[in-house]
């Protein structure tokens, strides 16, 4: 007898607790941090999810999307982490090499990310390079035999603008100069359509929606797929794989630049935040990516959907933090800049 009341009170109680969490998000108004900038690619899938999560959520919360640009990104990573309540009204985007980059103990970069709660991405990026018609570069050939370094844009160290960059200068031999600074994506493109840089890498997933209307017109031009198979739609820029000449350089790619691209486009929220939370807002990311209204606005806006659960997001960080000792010694001396 006491057995049975022992065990309809555990079920009275776990059923009070799914009210509660159901019924917490009710009239509650979720901020979303971007790393990124207003009309960069983070920023764009971002607005556009935010636009159809809430109704994923019980109790249909607004999502309001706020930009907290700098340091690559790493302030709003490291604001979800210490700053934001841990109360599942706070998500956070921010470019997963940075995670890459606490690995390697990057210089800045002093928060634990194996703390934070993954929720997912929405894609796995496919990192890229593409050169402005104007630098006279249009294919890998003239790349690799310029005379002349080729200025790319990037964001900052643990930045993947900055890491792919960093990581096919050394793997391949190119001639890079990489200008660091800006604030995100559609700063580079900007410019790039100026005149002031080369051209960038970064994920083609967003780089075909911002220069949608040069790459036709070979204004832009794909010369290299930092990836680790080949994209249909781009089939004359090479793989980045089928260049390099070694073994180790082959590494150097994946575990500097293929790899840590499937969780570049990252969201979390705050550490420690209540376990049913966090189902909860596990469980709208996913729906979301495979609502009907949300899959036709992505497609709209020439926006691919590859993604990952929290689940898979957290097991691709915890091994990248169980890279071999040689490797990472070789992607501290390729990817973090001499003081």
């Amino acid at each position: 007898m006491k057995f049975r009341w022992l065990l309809s009170l555990a079920f009275t109680l776990a059923a009070a607790q799914t009210v509660c969490a159901d019924d917490f998000y009710r009239g509650k108004v979720i901020r979303v941090i971007v790393g990124g900038s207003p009309g960069g690619g983070f920023d764009i899938y971002t607005r556009v999810m935010a636009r159809h999560m809430g109704k994923h959520i019980p109790g249909n919360p607004s999502l309001i999307v706020e930009n907290m640009t700098g340091a690559g990104t790493f302030i709003a990573a490291k604001y979800v982490h210490g700053s934001a309540k841990p109360d599942g009204l706070s998500i956070g985007m921010f470019n997963g090499g940075l995670i890459l980059g606490r690995v390697l103990g990057m210089k800045g970069i002093d928060i634990d990310m194996r703390e934070l709660e993954y929720l997912g991405v929405p894609v796995q990026d496919n990192p890229v390079c593409a050169l402005s018609r104007a630098s006279g570069v249009t294919n890998m050939e003239q790349w690799a035999a310029s005379k002349t370094p080729i200025k790319l844009g990037g964001l900052s160290p643990g930045n993947s603008t900055s890491d792919v960059a960093r990581i096919i200068q050394s793997a391949l031999n190119l001639p890079v100069q990489l200008v660091e600074g800006y604030k995100g994506t559609n700063e580079i493109r900007l410019a790039v359509d100026a005149g002031e840089l080369h051209g960038a890498c970064w994920a083609w997933e967003t780089l075909k929606t911002a220069w949608a209307k040069a790459i036709p017109t070979g204004e832009v031009n794909v010369v290299l797929q930092v990836t680790a198979k080949k994209l249909l739609d781009i089939p004359n820029a090479p793989l980045a794989l089928d260049l390099a000449k070694s073994d180790e350089s082959k590494l150097l790619l994946r575990a500097g630049a293929i790899d840590p691209a499937a969780v570049v486009r990252v969201y979390v929220t705050s550490p420690k935040i209540p376990r049913d939370r966090l189902e909860i807002l596990r469980t709208a990311f996913a729906k979301t990516l495979t609502d009907p209204e949300f899959v036709t606005e992505a497609k709209r806006a020439n926006l691919d959907i590859n993604p990952l659960t929290g689940e898979e997001v957290k097991k691709l960080v915890d091994d990248l933090f169980k890279l071999p000792v040689a490797t990472k010694t070789k992607l501290v001396s390729t990817l973090i800049p001499k003081q």
